[in-house]
Formats: C-alpha cells, sequence, structure tokens
C-alpha cells in the first residue's frame, strides 16, 4: 500500500497503530488532525500532482505516453532520486504517516480510473467486424493467457512471490500479465492520432474491451485465492461464487436496473444533479462490493460499465465532469504514486525485467498475428495489430498496483509489470505514428473502401 515502508531487509514496515486516542466531547467538533499534521500531506499532494501534470505535459510534447511522466513523477520524488535529499525524504514519509490520507487520494484515483475505463468500454462495444475481432480475441488472447498458464510452473520463482503470494495465485497474475491489452490508453493513442474512427481502431479496441473484461475476472479471482500457507477450500469457493456472480451479474442484468432507474420519474437526484448520482452509483457498486468481500476495484470498473446511458446526454455530460477532475488531479496522483512505490534501489531486476518483456512480448504479438492470419489479414497488417495489441498501458499497471497491494507478487516482480507496460505502451504509440508518418495503411483497405489519407503532420500519442 502507498502507507507502507520497505525496511533494510526488504520486508514491510507498517507503523504501529496508536492504541490511545483523544476522546471525543459531546457538543463540540473534535479536530482530527493538526495544521502541523495536515500541512506535510498538503505540501506532498502538491508536489506528486504538480510534477506528475508537469512531467506529463513534457512527455505529450515528446510524443509518448502522457501516463509515463505522471509515473516518472513518483520516481522522482521517491527514495531513488529526489527523496535522498533529506527534507524531501522526510516530507513523503510524514505525509504516508499522517492519517493514511495519501492512501485514500491513491485508492480514489484508482477508483475513478476504472470507473471511467469502465464507461469508455461500454460506449465502444460495437457489432462491427465480429469474425475479426473473435479470432483476434479468442486466438490473440486465449492462446497467451493460456500459454503462461501452461509454462508458469517451470517459470515462476520465489523471487516474484510476495507475502500472500501463492502458485495459482502468481499463475494467473503472470498470465494476464502477458495478455492484457490497454483500453484506455489505446484509444487515447487513436485519438490523439486522429484514427479512432478507423476500421483498424474499431477492431482492436473491440478486442481489448472483450480480453479486458476477461482478465479482469482472472485477476479478481486470483485476489481472491491470495493468502498464506494452505487454502481455505470453504473461504476460498466463496470469494469464487461471489466474485464470479458479482461480475456476471454486472455485465448484465444490473446494467439494464441502473437503466431503469436512470431515467425513473422518481429519481429526483439524477434530473437535479447527474454529477451527484453518477458518483453515488459508483459508491453503491463500492459499497455492495465491500459487504460482499469482492475487489473495490472491479466494482468500479462494473460501476462505470453499467451508468453509461446513451440515449441521455446528461449522464454523459457528468462522465465528462468527472473526468475533467479525475484526470486533472486524482489519476495523476495515483500514477505518481505508482512510481513512488517502484523500489528503484534494491527492487529491481534488470535480468527479470529483460526476460519477462521479451518473452511476453514475443508470446503476445506471435498469438496475435497467428489470429490475424486465421482471420484474413497479411502482411503490413499483421504487424501493426501485434504491436498495437501488445500495449499494456493503464490495464498493466492497475493489475500490478492490485497484485501487489494483495501482497500476491514482490517488489521486483510490480517494477517489472510497471516498466513492462510502460515501454509496450510506448512502441505501440511510436510505431504507429511511424506508419502514419510514412503514409502506409493501417490496414489493407476491403473492398470499395477508400484509402485512410494521412497528413504528416499527424500528432502523436500522449
Amino acid at each position: 500500500m502507498p502507507g507502507r515502508r520497505i525496511n533494510s531487509a526488504g520486508k514491510y514496515h507498517v507503523p504501529e497503530a496508536r492504541t490511545q486516542s483523544k476522546p471525543v466531547r459531546c457538543g463540540r467538533i473534535s479536530r482530527f488532525m493538526s495544521n502541523a499534521a495536515l500541512t506535510p500531506v498538503l505540501f506532498a499532494l502538491l508536489l506528486l500532482v504538480g510534477l506528475a501534470q508537469l512531467l506529463g505535459q513534457l512527455f505529450v510534447r515528446l510524443r509518448q505516453p502522457k501516463v509515463i511522466g505522471e509515473i516518472l513523477a513518483g520516481v522522482v520524488l521517491g527514495p531513488a532520486v529526489l527523496g535522498r535529499v533529506p527534507w524531501v525524504g522526510h516530507l513523503i514519509q510524514t505525509a504516508t504517516q499522517q492519517g493514511n490520507i495519501l492512501e485514500f487520494i491513491y485508492w480514489l484515483g484508482l477508483l475513478l480510473l476504472m470507473f471511467l475505463s469502465g464507461a469508455e468500454m461500454r460506449q465502444l462495444f460495437t457489432g462491427d467486424e465480429r469474425r475479426e475481432v473473435g479470432w483476434l480475441t479468442i486466438v490473440g488472447t486465449g492462446l497467451p493467457f493460456l500459454l503462461a498458464l501452461i509454462l508458469g510452473p517451470w517459470l515462476i520463482r520465489p523471487s516474484l512471490a510476495g507475502p500472500n503470494g501463492n502458485h495459482i495465485s502468481l499463475l494467473i497474475i503472470l498470465a494476464v500479465g502477458v495478455a492484457v491489452t490497454s483500453v484506455p490508453v489505446v484509444s487515447k493513442i487513436f485519438s490523439d492520432l486522429k484514427i479512432l474512427h478507423t476500421r483498424f481502431a474499431r477492431l482492436v479496441l473491440g478486442v481489448a474491451v472483450l480480453e479486458d473484461i476477461v482478465l479482469w475476472l482472472a485477476l479478481a479471482v486470483a485476489t481472491a485465492m491470495a493468502g498464506k500457507g494452505a487454502l481455505d477450500l470453504r473461504k476460498l469457493s466463496y470469494h469464487l461464487v461471489a466474485t464470479v456472480g458479482f461480475f456476471v451479474l454486472g455485465l448484465t442484468i444490473v446494467p439494464r436496473l441502473v437503466k431503469r432507474i436512470n431515467k425513473a420519474d422518481f429519481n429526483v437526484l439524477a434530473k437535479s444533479s447527474p454529477v451527484g448520482y453518477t458518483i453515488a452509483v459508483l459508491l453503491a457498486y463500492c459499497a455492495l462490493a465491500g459487504a460482499l468481500d469482492v475487489s473495490l476495484v472491479f466494482a468500479a470498473f462494473l460501476a462505470g460499465f453499467a451508468v453509461v446511458h446513451k440515449k441521455r446526454r446528461l449522464f454523459a455530460d457528468a462522465l465528462d465532469a468527472i473526468g475533467k477532475v479525475a484526470f486533472a488531479f486524482f489519476i495523476p496522483v495515483y500514477f505518481a504514486m505508482v512510481g513512488l512505490k517502484l523500489d528503484l534501489v534494491r527492487g529491481v531486476s534488470l535480468g527479470m525485467i529483460a526476460a519477462f518483456l521479451a518473452g511476453t512480448c514475443a508470446i503476445k504479438m506471435l498469438s496475435v498475428s497467428l489470429a490475424g492470419r486465421f482471420a484474413g489479414f497479411r502482411g503490413l497488417d499483421l504487424i501493426n495489430l501485434a504491436i498495437t495489441t501488445n500495449a499494456r498501458g493503464g490495464p498493466g499497471i492497475v493489475l500490478a498496483s492490485v497484485a501487489f497491494d494483495a501482497g500476491i507478487i514482490s517488489s521486483k516482480f510490480y517494477t517489472t509489470l510497471v516498466v513492462a507496460a510502460v515501454l509496450t505502451s510506448q512502441l505501440a504509440g511510436a510505431w504507429l505514428d511511424y506508419v502514419l508518418r510514412k503514409g502506409w495503411p493501417l490496414l489493407t483497405p476491403t473492398v470499395g473502401e477508400e484509402p485512410m489519407a494521412v497528413s504528416r503532420e499527424t500528432p502523436s500519442a500522449a
């Protein structure tokens, strides 16, 4: 968790809880935090969001994904760089120990990211090109996932496991890490390149939407199975049933129910304050998930999936308003704290990073190329599809964060997953920008389709 520190032995050190607290007097407002205690938290937030936005915009100008700059902000403020400066390191350490405020903002940023990603996935669902999407999803995603599950027992080492990691949960995390594709990052790349409405974009996003829903479910199962020692089959069975049931209902029946509530006459909140109502849906999903002991991350994703109502513009405006605040503050702080948790002093294994990148990229790209051939694509089409669907982006980072916070993976494996997500996203953005600047087609035009004209002035991915 963001508030945890790693001691010299490589173990997590959690500050001891205070056993005494001041009594709350009736009729008076209790001051939970003094100005002196709150000031370092606010200053740390200022540094995190300010540097995240600054480096994010710098990476945009360098034709790189913005998220890389936001993660780098946390790295710069961490123990590997500015954290070595006494006052900066003391400030960040003090802020993380004050009432877990930074930890709460970290989780709120993650929940908002998943909520907005779920809403974006629902809007991108399309029935076009079903045959191509089917092949790319079943083979391009299923084959890497199955290969990782089959080869995993020979690949997993003790250095990958966290304090709660067991053989099965590690296998699932490894398989998801190989197969995942980023919808938010890929859609942002397409938007900045002005190719969001092309057939190529529809195919890639259709595949990413379907595969990420399945892989989020797999990740939810992995977190349910995380634990020390022997597995409690009764407890595990409950977690699996609750998680799968929550997911299935959240993708089928509940969205229809929410849609009815959205347009019901008695729903005064939706009419008077669409933003407040939309946030209430998110909180209700998370509260229900918490009561059922289902991961809040996946509840937020399903809440975003359910709240979208294409025929009522006010909910689109509400999501837009929430997105502006989230992407201006909460999500940059979340990614900055992802970078802050990276232990680049003791938590880096260059051999692990190189092996994971080489192996996972080869498996994913070869699988997508094979799926593309089954779907009827050839030549440059296969290369474009393989490199683009290999971008792990935000989901890859969320995978690392959730698995690390659940204690499934070690700090070295966490760093490896984050670095892989960043580098594969960079590769996808740079390659598509190169293809468009060369004037090459992303996909060979079908019969009756005009080739897409691309200007050499096309902006690159942010």
